[in-house]
């Protein structure tokens, strides 16, 4: 079963909706974050990334910055940017770019659920980023960035989901700059939160998608208030986190590239020979994969499609096969969560993004085949994890669209 459940939300009017919502933190740098909020006093990124309204130099999580994002925040409040409904909602959230829709709906998940393992994961995370959204839920009191959830589709959930957007208008619809187009509707009838919620309990399992440190921080914050907490009763708000759920039939995977600073203390000639010991490489003109168990590698301005000789533990899952055969053993890449010499970029910024960096500040650098959402589910399953940064989900949701309070 899936415990859903519905939350008196913070939201934008609707007509400062799109100058509020805002890319998630962590997939803009903060000097993009802002460039993005030049000139608009209402931008949500002066809560998520309040380090932008500090010096350039400021520590981006010392404990100013923190208390910057609670007075941002609050100051969206008392100036009525942001209001809370009158009663506990769910919302549906619909992403539109191009041919591609995709309906979700915003929830109050269970963080018994997830730390009993029935919210299911597939990612380790790493200390500093879950100490980072620790520090910014606790000063905050509330969850400002939804973790993204999926769960095998079912026709009940969708056939009440598509019909609440179609009996009414949405409370805001907006085109962000990158051409996605944004949609929420508010469902605030008793009989409908019943339905839903009714629905959900079929649900087996939900999966995080993306936001595993957003999820992990949530469950620190709600052990730190219960401990301080003598009525703690688990019906208070911080016994939730922040997330929107969609089918998996509905959902978008693009991949998720790696680079490497350095040939650590090999030449490009002994490096190209560790390669061929494990892959099949040739050179190419195109950079994009063509398919699972092939990648695109980047050296020195030329591109090569390389192809592992031998099928991964792990078939399919080609950040493994790459961590397993390339990065670990030849690159001394042994952890890519800590290690300083690897970067990743997402699939959105796709493949100019790698060339740029390599000819910025990078070496080296590998394009990946997506991962498909039932191979997912299927490695969180059976309780394996897939290296970090191994799915890169599009459209992405807009920060600040609806925000949890726990207090």
């Amino acid at each position: 079963m899936a415990d859903v459940r519905p939350f008196r939300g913070l939201r934008p009017r609707p007509e400062l909706v799109s100058r509020v919502a805002s890319p998630p933190y962590d997939v803009v740098t903060t000097e993009e974050a802002r460039a993005l909020a030049r000139g608009n006093p209402h931008s949500f990124l002066k809560v998520i990334r309040s380090e932008i309204d500090m010096d350039p130099g400021a520590d981006p999580h010392g404990d100013l910055v923190y208390r910057r994002a609670r007075e941002n925040l609050n100051q969206m409040i008392e100036a009525g940017v942001l209001a809370r409904d009158e009663t506990e909602c769910f919302y549906v959230y619909r992403l539109t770019v191009g041919e591609h829709v995709q309906h979700g709906l915003v929830i109050g998940a269970s963080l018994d659920e997830y730390q009993d393992g029935r919210i299911k994961r597939h990612e380790h995370t790493r200390p500093d980023k879950e100490d980072d959204r620790t520090r910014h839920v606790m000063a905050l009191k509330a969850n400002t960035g939804p973790v993204l959830l999926t769960y095998r589709a079912r026709e009940e959930i969708e056939d009440l989901v598509r019909g609440i957007c179609t009996a009414a208008e949405p409370a805001c619809d907006f085109e962000a700059e990158d051409s996605v187009e944004h949609a929420l509707w508010v469902v605030s009838a008793p009989g409908d939160i019943e339905r839903l919620y009714s629905a959900f309990l079929a649900v087996e399992s939900l999966y995080i998608a993306d936001g595993h440190h957003r999820a992990a921080s949530a469950g620190r914050v709600r052990q730190a208030l219960q401990a301080g907490n003598p009525q703690h009763t688990g019906s208070e708000p911080y016994n939730c986190f922040l997330a929107v759920a969609f089918p998996h039939d509905e959902m978008r995977i693009l991949g998720y590239h790696r680079m490497v600073k350095d040939l650590g203390e090999l030449e490009p000639e002994s490096f190209m020979l560790r390669v061929i010991e494990d892959f099949r490489v040739e050179p190419t003109d195109v950079p994009e994969p063509g398919g699972p168990g092939r990648f695109g590698m980047l050296l020195d301005g030329n591109w090569y499609r390389i192809e592992a000789r031998e099928e991964s533990p792990l078939p399919g899952l080609d950040a493994s096969s790459l961590q397993e055969k390339l990065l670990g053993p030849v690159l001394g890449i042994a952890d890519p969560r800590t290690h300083a010499r690897i970067d990743f970029v997402g699939g959105g910024r796709g493949i100019a993004e790698l060339e740029r960096r390599c000819r910025d500040d990078m070496r080296l650098a590998f394009a990946l085949h997506p991962l498909g959402v039932e191979q997912l589910m299927a490695v969180a399953d059976s309780g394996e994890t897939l290296p970090p940064k191994s799915t890169w989900f599009e459209p992405k949701l807009r920060s600040g669209m609806v925000v949890m309070s726990i207090e």
